[in-house]
């Protein structure tokens, strides 16, 4: 008799970073737990996710002191039943770290080939900019999504004066950023030896890797919300999108 071994085919991961506070937004309560057209902020940014057939592996980085809204908003808001709960560290880096921790028996065993990381507090990401960032880190090893920005200038090194307009080409950087896993993990441990700390995900692969990092074209309502306008804006959008809570 001949047993024949089926390899499972690798799947991509969502990282969902939601250690934040609400101290700019103006609340004592974590930003992404604030209600969003009738939703946690943080759900619409998982459930973007869970619209995308080849994220395998949802994964949500939580504040242990957030236990309980974490439950709330998985019992009541969210439909896809195995989000992984990790608890984060005291800065953006940590809480990448123990994302990847988390998932390195999957990795380091060829399971989860792709990784993709993103800010909670950009509720509006859509299910196709999510696909095409895991499209092109897939092809090219890395990818990030951004904006072009023309509205930049260069000021003078005391910063008295504008000099200039801003050197062509610069775009507004956005998450998802998406990696190949190995490399990735590999990255971020060793910049935990070497005590580096990057701006985001991107700063710290083009510091510990030689990963390619492709630009795709982000999208103008997948915004940080930081002050409380920024929630005023994201209601705005998503009533006239006619949006039906399901």
């Amino acid at each position: 008799m001949i047993t024949r071994v089926v390899r499972q085919r690798p799947v991509a991961a969502g990282v969902v970073l939601a250690g934040g506070s609400g101290t700019r937004v103006g609340s004592e309560l974590n930003k992404v737990y604030l209600p969003l057209a009738g939703r946690r902020l943080v759900s619409w940014s998982i459930e973007a996710f869970d619209r995308v057939p080849e994220i395998g592996v949802l994964v949500l980085v939580t504040r242990p002191q957030d236990g309980e809204l974490v439950d709330w908003v998985l019992d009541r808001e969210i439909t896809r039943r195995n989000v992984e709960v990790v608890h984060g560290g005291d800065a953006r880096q940590t809480s990448e770290l123990a994302a990847l921790r988390h998932l390195a028996g999957r990795i380091d065993a060829g399971l989860i080939d792709t990784v993709l990381i993103h800010d909670a507090a950009r509720p509006l990401i859509s299910p196709g900019l999510v696909g095409g960032v895991l499209h092109a880190a897939r092809e090219h090893g890395g990818a990030i999504p951004g904006l072009p920005t023309e509205d930049l200038a260069t000021v003078s090194a005391d910063g008295s004066r504008l000099t200039g307009a801003a050197p062509g080409n610069l775009v507004s950087v956005q998450t998802p950023q998406g990696f190949y896993a190995e490399p990735l993990l590999a990255a971020y441990e060793q910049a935990a030896r070497l005590e580096f700390s990057g701006t985001d995900t991107a700063s710290c692969m083009e510091q510990f890797s030689d990963t390619p990092v492709r630009w795709v074209h982000g999208e103008q309502r997948n915004f940080k919300i930081t002050y409380p306008h920024d929630l005023v804006l994201a209601e705005h959008i998503l009533a006239s999108s006619d949006y039906q809570v399901q």
